[in-house]
């Protein structure tokens, strides 16, 4: 019995083996530095550069001074805010439609308005293009035919800033749309039910009960959209340019171009990146205020409002809504595709595969552009997913001191523009020492980089519903932790992880704001390819394209969505 008790500790640590979390500590909080803070780091150190080398704040002095510098940023705010404005007054009426009234169609209602997140926005520019040029465009070819006017003639022109706002507001309102619906979804039916009992109808009960519990949720989601609009590449460079007008982003572009001024483009990133921090700070203080609290036990289901004989003008709403922003463009893009040129009527004469003929056998650049957009995007899913995961699972378990650092450095990255992410990048690795601009490891870097904070987000909150028992289990047993995630924890969030996988994925393949500063020929991306198309006006090959992106984005939803969940969610012990 005694040499027994005596052999059992040495058995217990031996099946313990060795504890990697400290190491792996030291190698995240390294990988995560040098991803946020190198690039930070150059930029600010351009920024104060002169031309020599010298230190200087002439650099900012020219951004006040100059006045095609402010220009740009007036018109930035200015369709930022105009674009939050509308996509508010859009997605709130929108929300309550779905989510608290019989309005038929409901389920299909937020599937379309879900789809709209997998549009690349440039994407929808494009569609708007093809669908608004004030001479090739389709409405304005039907126009001129339903009324017999001159070739001159158009109705709409979305080459202005009232098209930019318009086109971007498109694929803006879906993320407040989202935040209202779900915010009513979680409103107590019992208020409501007072408030009907004291005899206020539902447009009162609306008005002075509902609305204001939503308002964080309508003033936070406002705030993304206008983060989104401000800080976006694509849709000005596709829609501005043409105008005659900059926003920030597409001056910030521009001085990159022969002879480039990179020490005015690191300035000029500055207040953006600034103006990002103040608005996500908004944001986050705003989701943080408590509009109201439930006393008591779960509240009953949501109450349904009867929409009675407003339920055509609200059936006619959104039905506009969902043309606007999915079946129109989208129908425009297939149309495109399918025919020798924009204005060409849809009839069996008129249908070609020229175009899929052009970009899948004699444009040469397709076929490496789908090589690198599909490689990436697979190598940053899994690499971001992969980090995400351990990152998430140490800070939640709080497993080493410091923990938390590696949570604000997975998170900084969201604050940061793509545009002024491209810039550090390229500061940082087009220099001697790393030699990385032109080669597809600088564009893993900023793909990482940009959706370390969703993928996140994302586990970090699958890791608050996995109790640590069974972990605690496999520790006693001998396992280190690490193969306790590995064999434990990662099981039991295979449907989170999946998700996780396809969000970035998704949002790999679909970036342009930081690619379009770090592509080379041989380097170039399936979102960079239809960008340098659409400056050649070659929208039928464009289409394309666009269709493949889309098909490729859709699959891969789908498939995830097939996927066996696994697991189920070990419930905590009572």
């Amino acid at each position: 019995m005694t040499s027994m008790s005596s052999s059992m500790p040495q058995s217990v640590g031996l099946k313990r083996g060795i504890d990697f979390s400290r190491p792996v500590f030291i190698l995240l909080a390294a990988i995560l530095g040098v991803l946020v803070i190198l690039p930070l780091f150059w930029l600010l150190v351009y920024s104060f550069s002169d031309s020599d080398g010298g230190v200087t704040f002439g650099n900012f002095v020219t951004l006040v001074t100059d006045g095609a510098m402010r220009r740009s940023f007036g018109l930035a705010i200015g369709m930022a805010a105009a674009v939050g404005i509308i996509a508010c007054a859009v997605a709130t009426p929108m929300a309550w439609l779905v989510a608290r009234t019989d309005l038929p169609g409901r389920r299909f209602v937020r599937v379309l308005v879900t789809a709209s997140f997998v549009t690349p926005p440039f994407l929808g520019a494009i569609a708007w293009e093809i669908l608004a040029a004030p001479n090739s465009g389709i409405l304005n070819t039907v126009y001129r035919w339903a009324f017999g006017l001159e070739s001159s003639a158009y109705l709409f022109d979305i080459y202005t800033f009232t098209g930019l706002v318009f086109a971007i507001a498109c694929y803006t309102f879906p993320y407040i749309f989202t935040l209202v619906a779900n915010a009513l979804d979680r409103v107590p039916s019992d208020l409501e039910d007072a408030s009907a009992i004291l005899g206020a109808g539902w447009m009162t009960t609306l008005r002075r009960v509902t609305l204001p519990m939503v308002v964080p949720a309508m003033l936070a989601g406002s705030l993304i959209a206008i983060l989104q609009a401000l800080t976006m590449f694509g849709s000005p460079a596709i829609l501005a340019l043409p105008a005659g007008f900059h926003v920030i982003t597409t001056k910030i572009w521009s001085l990159f171009q022969y002879p480039p001024r990179l020490e005015l483009a690191a300035a000029a990133a500055i207040p953006l990146l600034l103006l990002t921090v103040l608005l996500l700070r908004g944001q986050k203080w705003i989701m943080g205020r408590k509009s109201y609290t439930v006393l008591g036990g779960k509240s009953g289901a949501p109450r349904t409002t009867e929409l009675g004989a407003l339920k055509w003008p609200a059936i006619i709403f959104v039905g506009a809504v969902l043309s606007l922003t999915v079946a129109l463009p989208y129908a425009a893009i297939l149309k495109t595709a399918v025919t020798e040129t924009i204005a060409a009527p849809l009839t069996w004469e008129s249908l070609t595969w020229r175009h899929f003929n052009f970009v899948f056998f004699e444009f040469s650049a397709t076929r490496l552009a789908m090589f690198n957009t599909l490689l990436l995007g697979v190598l940053t899913a899994t690499v971001c997913t992969a980090i995400a995961l351990v990152v998430s699972y140490l800070v939640s378990r709080r497993l080493v001191w410091g923990s938390g650092v590696l949570g604000v450095l997975a998170t900084a990255p969201v604050a940061i523009p793509g545009i002024v992410l491209g810039v550090g990048l390229f500061l940082s690795y087009a220099n001697p020492t790393f030699m990385l601009y032109g080669t597809l490891w600088i564009l893993l870097i900023a793909f990482l980089t940009i959706e370390m904070p969703a993928g996140y987000q994302q586990l970090s909150s699958a890791f608050q519903g996995i109790h640590p028992e069974l972990e605690e289990a496999s520790r006693i047993l001998g396992a280190s932790r690490l193969k306790a995630l590995w064999q434990i924890t990662a099981p039991l969030l295979r449907s989170s992880v999946i998700a996780t996988w396809c969000f970035v994925f998704i949002g790999t393949i679909r970036e342009l704001s930081a690619t379009i500063l770090l592509t080379t020929a041989n380097t170039k991306l399936i979102s960079v390819i239809i960008y340098d198309l659409n400056e050649s006006g070659d929208l039928g090959a464009i289409s394309v394209l666009g269709l493949l992106l889309l098909g490729v984005s859709f699959a891969v939803v789908f498939a995830a969505s097939k996927m066996p969940i696994g697991a189920t969610r070990m419930q905590p012990r009572g």
